[in-house]
């Protein structure tokens, strides 16, 4: 699966299982604590961001903005601030709005910064 990113669409999709580099489309951050890995991500009104399935359970806040998030068979609409606890298997479709920040929470045991293997540890890997 090769990346697809167009900034015309503002359209943005997971990788396999890898981060790809889109920063200057849709900006990623990391952050660590002991034992866990925050991974931010900041959206502009209209751009769309498919999630690979993830293996554990986590949390994910919506700092700021207004998301529809289609996950399942489930749509819902998110409007900051708030969260949610998603379980294991979890595949979400994030729609944004209008302009927003939205946050995930994960466990890093082995307090690793290589965001490579994070990834690996939280997502399984998934194919279109």
């Amino acid at each position: 699966m090769k990346l697809i990113k167009t900034k015309n669409d503002n359209i943005i999709m997971h990788n396999n299982g890898d981060i790809v580099d889109c920063e200057d489309i849709i900006p990623v951050t990391h952050e660590f604590a002991d034992q866990i890995y925050l991974r931010k991500m900041v959206m502009q009104k209209n751009q769309i961001v498919v999630g690979a399935e993830h293996k554990h359970e986590h949390v994910w806040f919506l700092l700021s903005g207004k998301v529809l998030i289609k996950e399942s068979d489930e749509t819902i609409i998110h409007e900051a601030p708030c969260y949610t606890i998603s379980k294991p298997g979890a595949k979400r479709t994030i729609i944004a709005l209008e302009e927003s920040i939205f946050m995930n929470i994960h466990k890093n045991p082995d307090n690793t910064k290589d965001i490579k293997e994070l990834e690996n540890q939280i997502v399984n890997l998934w194919h279109l």
